[in-house]
């Protein structure tokens, strides 16, 4: 009887990533500007599959970040700041500097 409760607790954990996954990607791609749709956008796409629990929750903090810090940051138009510099901010900053060239 544990191991229907194990299994039926895992489904629906994999169901509730799944989602959030889901919610995440929709989130990135339609922030409002076209720029950050885009660098956003196609970054949490490439990845967000790959997150578990606690990354997921880190991305969802960054998507809370206003447009125009996070496109200066993205850009390298601004450094980020060390208070800001998660480790998934980072590997963000990196990966949307490198798609653009920088």
């Amino acid at each position: 009887m544990s191991d229907n409760l194990t299994e039926t607790r895992d489904a629906q954990s994999a169901a509730e990533l799944d989602a959030r996954r889901r919610r995440l990607k929709f989130r990135a791609n339609h922030r409002g500007t076209f720029e950050t749709d885009i660098l956003i956008g196609g970054y949490v796409q490439d990845v967000a599959d790959t997150l578990g629990a606690a990354e997921l929750t880190d991305m969802e903090a960054i998507l809370e970040m206003p447009d125009p810090d996070l496109t200066d940051w993205l850009f390298g138009r601004l450094p980020l700041p060390e208070e800001k510099a998660t480790p998934m901010l980072r590997r963000m900053v990196a990966a949307c500097r490198a798609r653009c060239g920088h």
